[in-house]
């Protein structure tokens, strides 16, 4: 592909990023005290901390994306009598070094997490600290926040608990290539096999997510599937745009973590602390679902039920495998977006519709989450026996301003997705395309390429054809800094 005048992808894709973060009143940089901080800081392993137990000789590893620098947490598991098995998720300590009103907490604050958009991440903590002294990384002492979960046979919880501890990574392992282990579709990672009984605990772990998993669909547990691009890059240039697809090894990891933050918020809620939850409300367009459904030949009842909506997701799923990531992103916008509230001791919880929950938050991503890194501080009082470290008009503000911020940098890290779009585009202009259309309305019509996982506006109005309709199209053309695809039909 040849260079545009403007100089390399990566560069004006970062040019792009950084305009849009302060278009909408985001950081992309760290103050100058914020660096003076990170300068200070030792690394952070006590070694006369009695109440800190010592976990380093489990088989701990980590599994996330290829290239994640920012290791927010480890698994492991350990087979008990009768078929009970204990899971162990160790969340990073990142409040032993990122005190609450510092600079560094101050910038996280602000944006509230990790941006990742198509061109650069931009780290919600610096890098320093994000990519090393709170990040779990392999071959490393660090101090953790351990969830600890008992489970009988049928995977439902026997007992729990959290404590602090020191762990060190004995592995660091990538989903892709994991998953395809675990599935017999490749061989074992090198990584495993160097560590003895790490490949019979994986195995272990897997049994136990999928025994979790399927406990949360019976209980309604939604399962979505939409198309997420990201650019791989030839060193400056985009070659291509990837798909991230649902794997074993992603969901062995997201069932953990379902089950760590159900724990956590009950053990806030067992010392009687207040706590940051994640809740997705019981859905108010749930009229317009039901229509949607019976254009599938699907009665869904006339009250929201997500075990109803779970079961035509799965129908919809196998019927129509193509155009269900539409239908999926279709559904999820009617669902509603989730939220941070604050929930007070003895409260009833509201719950998160989408996951089927009752108890949930955000506690295992606090390299990255802002909301993770009020809970840790939360759950180390509440361990320690220390005064609550926030008031609850302080976790309100927090709250809103954390949903907030939330949709904001997903306008943000879609605005670049779509300028990343653009530019593979960009010297494409009069090339023919398969496409579906993925949305009509008064505003216009877009489609989705079935080659390129691309979405585009359709820039000539034309009656007859409906969402989920096959089209040819032709593209006419981009504006890579607005983010902009334009295609007309052709017959």
């Amino acid at each position: 592909m040849s260079k545009t005048n403007s100089g390399h992808h990566r560069s004006r894709l970062q040019r792009i990023a950084r305009r849009v973060m302060l278009e909408r009143s985001l950081l992309p940089d760290f103050s100058s005290q914020a660096i003076a901080e990170m300068n200070e800081l030792p690394k952070a392993i006590p070694s006369d901390d009695k109440s800190i137990h010592d976990l380093r000789n489990l088989l701990w590893c980590s599994i996330d994306n290829d290239d994640s620098q920012d290791l927010d947490q480890l698994t492991v598991a350990v087979e008990l009598p009768e078929g009970a098995v204990k899971i162990l998720v160790a969340i990073a300590d990142v409040d032993a070094l990122v005190k609450k009103s510092s600079a560094i907490d101050e910038h996280a604050r602000h944006n509230t997490t990790s941006i990742y958009t198509a061109a650069q991440i931009f780290t919600m903590l610096p890098e320093k600290l994000s990519y090393d002294l709170t990040s779990l990384n392999y071959d490393e002492d660090r101090l953790a926040l351990v969830v600890e979960i008992v489970l009988f046979d049928d995977g439902t919880i026997k007992s729990s608990n959290i404590y602090r501890a020191v762990v060190r990574n004995r592995a660091k392992l990538a989903y892709n290539s994991v998953a395809a282990w675990l599935d017999d579709n490749g061989s074992m990672p090198p990584e495993i096999s160097k560590v003895v009984g790490l490949a019979d605990n994986l195995r272990l772990q897997h049994r136990v997510a999928q025994k979790l998993k399927n406990l949360r669909h019976i209980h309604g547990a939604l399962d979505f599937e939409t198309i997420e691009a990201r650019p791989v890059f030839d060193e400056q240039e985009i070659k291509d745009l990837e798909v991230q697809s649902k794997n074993s090894a992603r969901e062995l990891i997201e069932d953990f973590m379902i089950a760590a933050n159900g724990v956590t918020a009950r053990f806030l809620e067992a010392k009687k602390f207040p706590s940051l939850r994640r809740v997705v409300r019981t859905p108010h367009n749930w009229k317009r679902i039901v229509e949607i459904s019976a254009k599938h030949d699907f009665v869904l009842p006339r009250d929201a039920d997500s075990r109803a909506l779970a079961q035509f997701l799965a129908v919809a799923k196998t019927s129509d495998p193509l155009r269900f990531p539409d239908l999926s992103l279709s559904i999820i916008k009617l669902l509603g977006a989730g939220e941070y509230v604050v929930e007070r001791p003895g409260e009833s919880p509201l719950g998160h519709f989408g996951l089927a929950v009752k108890d949930y938050e955000h506690s295992t991503a606090p390299n990255r989450r802002y909301p993770d890194l009020i809970t840790q501080r939360l759950l180390k009082a509440a361990i320690s026996g220390s005064p609550i470290p926030y008031d609850i008009s302080e976790l309100e503000e927090i709250a809103k301003h954390c949903t907030e911020t939330e949709n904001i940098v997903q306008k943000v890290e879609r605005q670049v997705a779509k300028s990343a779009a653009a530019i593979l585009l960009e010297a494409r202009i009069g090339e023919k395309f398969d496409a579906i259309i993925t949305g009509a309305s008064e505003k216009g019509v877009w489609v989705r390429l079935l080659n390129l996982p691309v979405e585009g506006r359709l820039m000539e109005h034309f009656s007859g054809q409906a969402v989920g309709h096959k089209v040819r199209v032709k593209l006419i053309h981009t504006n890579v800094d607005e983010g902009y695809i334009d295609f007309k039909k052709i017959n």
